[in-house]
């Protein structure tokens, strides 16, 4: 056989063997992941519930979804263990305070500017202190010129090209 028409085969192989060894290399680190699960432990299924782990089966997890209620649900349901600070965030909407060395971001931008007042617009010749707002002329205009319609047509047909 020439090699030609062994080439497409072989490139196939090996395709399927690099996505068989992703798919398994995900299984194995989701798998662990669900191994580290404790009871106390904040989770989020893959159908988006947020819980907290109670119990820990063989195959199944007992969360806790609401005070007082307890869902069953499969091992493998579970999307995701979450750290304590994220799952507070999430469910509860706590906010860790931010250190003392954490740069404050202000909501506007009038308190980065040094001086504090406007800077005077040099093109113009004016202050922006002033009243006076420059027009800008952008070439159009609400009227239309001369004979020529509103619309821009000048054969007096409404839509048409």
């Amino acid at each position: 056989m020439n090699l030609v028409t062994l080439l497409p085969f072989i490139v196939l192989i090996g395709a399927m063997f690099l996505m068989t060894r992703s798919a398994k290399k995900k299984q194995q680190a989701a798998a662990q992941m669900r191994n580290e699960m404790t009871p106390g432990t904040g989770v989020r299924t893959i159908g988006g519930m947020y819980a907290t782990v109670k119990e820990i089966g063989e195959d199944t997890v007992t969360l806790e979804v609401a005070p007082g209620v307890h869902a069953i649900f499969a091992k493998n349901s579970i999307g995701a263990v979450l750290e304590d600070e994220e799952y507070n965030r999430i469910v509860h909407g706590t906010i860790a305070e931010p250190a003392d060395d954490t740069p404050v971001v202000p909501d506007d931008a009038s308190s980065l500017t040094e001086g504090g007042s406007p800077k005077a617009d040099l093109s113009k010749g004016t202050s922006a202190d002033e009243d006076e707002t420059p027009k800008l002329d952008l070439g159009k205009s609400d009227e239309p010129k001369g004979d020529e319609p509103k619309d821009g047509k000048s054969d007096g047909e409404a839509g048409a090209k």
